[in-house]
């Protein structure tokens, strides 16, 4: 006995989900940079000459129309060729390189620049001292960078039950701080945050800050400063 076909169910269809209009808002609002994007374009000869081309006009105070009119070509060419968005002929660079008085070496300097990288193993990074020493904190210092105006100072900071709290460290700059273990209450100014492995916090580093609570020890964190040198004399 043969048994009866059954019948197909028609497909459904999901409902549409309501996008959060303020989150899209917001999201438009906030041009992030894509990292990924940013790493393999600084390796572009293009994009090295363009930023130069760009520095020294600024540096003579030129627009960009000036410039364009002093090389013998259009704004828009130029505009292209500051983007990095197209790659300029010797010609157009020694035409460049007349109007802004620099030799046409001048234009590839960036591109030719050594980058450099730190490799730190566990447990290797530089001890030094800090004003947060003298209280009993740890400081490894886990790479710098080299020959630039910005200045970025990676730490591991270690604090134990000896150390003590000190919440008035205050210098130029900006700082990012990760904590990995333990449990602290950071005081940045006049608000104490509580932070948990995970929590981390990113602020103007002129202001009064420091580990004000000692919740959980041993307290372990990530702190990066930035600065510009002359900022530091």
């Amino acid at each position: 006995m043969s048994s009866k076909p059954k019948k197909r169910e028609p497909l459904r269809r999901a409902p549409p989900t309501r996008r959060n209009k303020s989150a899209d808002q917001t999201s438009k609002k906030l041009d992030f940079q894509d990292p990924h994007h940013v790493a393999s374009q600084r390796n572009s000869l293009e994009l090295a000459i363009g930023h130069e081309v760009r520095d020294f006009r600024r540096k003579l105070n030129m627009t960009v129309a000036e410039l364009a009119t002093m090389a013998g070509m259009s704004t828009g060419m130029l505009s292209k060729i500051e983007n990095g968005q197209t790659s300029p002929s010797l010609a157009t660079l020694q035409e460049l390189s007349k109007a802004l008085q620099v030799p046409v070496t001048a234009f590839f300097r960036k591109f030719e620049e050594e980058k450099d990288a730190t490799y730190v193993k566990a447990g290797q990074g530089l001890t030094i001292e800090r004003r947060g020493t003298r209280a009993g904190h740890q400081y490894q210092l886990l790479g710098h960078s080299l020959s630039r105006d910005l200045a970025v100072e990676p730490y591991l900071i270690t604090l134990t039950k000896d150390s003590d709290v000190f919440p008035v460290f205050q210098h130029d700059g900006i700082e990012f701080i990760y904590l990995l273990e333990g449990e602290v209450g950071y005081r940045h100014g006049d608000r104490v945050y509580a932070l948990t492995p995970g929590d981390s916090l990113f602020f103007d580093s002129d202001v009064p800050h420091g580990p004000e609570e000692l919740r959980k020890l041993p307290i372990r964190f990530l702190s990066i400063i930035a600065y510009t040198r002359g900022d530091r004399g």
